[in-house]
């Protein structure tokens, strides 16, 4: 038997929160002993956006479609010199790049989903071949496009029964039983819980800050209960799933409650830990068994706040791990890196169980260097 060969993929991810740029130099093999994947993660970085990126990539949201087009081609030629520069100044070789791109547009009941930085632009740079484009062809087929990291929670975090990564928006991976035949499908199930650090970002913002260090602000504050009652009633939380969010479901239902709420930033901040919690827990709660385990990653795992007020929540039903640093802020990236690797090898890297699409597919679209 011919031994696999090793392939670079260097995972590239643009989160909703604006918190910058994260790659992930990473690499696959199927596991010589039962199912699944090993992985390695060899170098990583994240990159911070400048004020004048994140107000292009903030603003794009209202661009014209011509000026929407145009920031497309430039934030991909921005991506592929950034790239460029990583793997130059850490004496890095790469196969592939997989870039997710940075959501602009998430609509999957009208079809689409659009994320700046085109895949031309980037291989063009660099001329490595790129995937990217993760989400249509599922929308195509009847999904949600989202969420994608399900994959990675399957095939890469089996051990875990609840994978939750909060993000500018938090998402959860529920593994429900396990199927042991041979060409199995994982009954997995997953969808978008709610906002997560998308509003506690723009919260600390008026305080002046980047985000809530630790969650001290959120910690100092108090529950204001009509203002946590009216987050708790929102439609989207009563949908059943395959469900998914965008920066247009937060802008149009979401941040108005905020704006016309006059509590303390202080208080407006506890109270939305407090929701988020309180929607993780509703996600978790039907299939809880004592000794459950749960893997937290996202920016959010390393707000204390948030994780105690999960862990008090919880109580002793399941307990809560953390990874490592490197997983916790990188493994997005790592999971888009895993998606290109299943995706140039024609494999099923997306599951209708997840986003309600008719049937498996492999995502992305593949650009190879001009």
């Amino acid at each position: 038997m011919n031994k696999e060969k090793e392939l670079f993929f260097l995972g590239v991810m643009s989160g909703t929160s604006l918190d910058g740029l994260d790659l992930a130099l990473c690499s696959f093999l199927a596991n010589p002993i039962g199912k699944g994947y090993q992985f390695k993660i060899h170098h990583t970085e994240t990159l911070a956006y400048s004020v004048e990126m994140k107000t292009m990539l903030r603003e794009a949201y209202s661009d014209s479609s011509t000026v929407l087009l145009e920031k497309h081609q430039q934030y991909g030629h921005w991506l592929g010199q950034r790239i460029r520069l990583f793997l130059k100044s850490n004496k890095l070789d790469c196969d592939y790049i997989s870039s997710h791109g940075h959501t602009v547009f998430h609509r999957p009941e009208l079809g689409y989903s659009f994320q700046l930085g085109a895949g031309q632009a980037i291989a063009n740079e660099t001329q490595i071949p790129v995937i990217t484009d993760f989400r249509n062809t599922d929308i195509a087929l009847g999904g949600q496009g989202a969420p994608l990291v399900p994959i990675g929670d399957a095939l890469l975090f089996d051990q875990y029964k609840y994978c939750i990564n909060i993000g500018g928006i938090s998402n959860i991976s529920i593994k429900l039983s396990k199927n042991k035949e041979e060409n199995y499908e994982p009954h997995i199930i997953a969808y978008d819980i709610g906002i997560a650090n998308m509003l506690l970002n723009d919260l600390a913002g008026k305080k002046g800050l980047e985000y809530d260090h630790n969650g001290a602000i959120a910690a100092k504050g108090k529950i204001d209960w009509t203002l946590y009652d009216q987050l708790n009633t929102l439609g989207y939380y009563a949908a059943p799933f395959p469900k998914s969010l965008g920066l247009e479901w937060y802008e149009a239902n979401m941040k108005p409650i905020f704006e016309n709420n006059n509590a303390s930033i202080e208080d407006q901040l506890h109270t939305a830990v407090r929701h988020i919690v309180h929607q993780m827990f509703r996600s978790i709660a039907p299939s809880i068994e004592k000794g459950d385990k749960i893997l937290l990653s996202g920016g959010g795992a390393f707000n204390q706040f948030l994780v105690h007020c999960l862990s008090e929540k919880l109580q002793s039903l399941a307990r809560i791990e953390i990874g490592n640093k490197e997983i916790i802020a990188f493994k997005e990236a790592l999971i888009f890196a895993f998606m290109g690797y299943l995706k140039v090898q024609a494999k099923v890297n997306c599951y209708k169980s997840v986003t309600g699409a008719f049937k498996d597919s492999s995502c992305g679209i593949i650009f190879n260097p001009l």
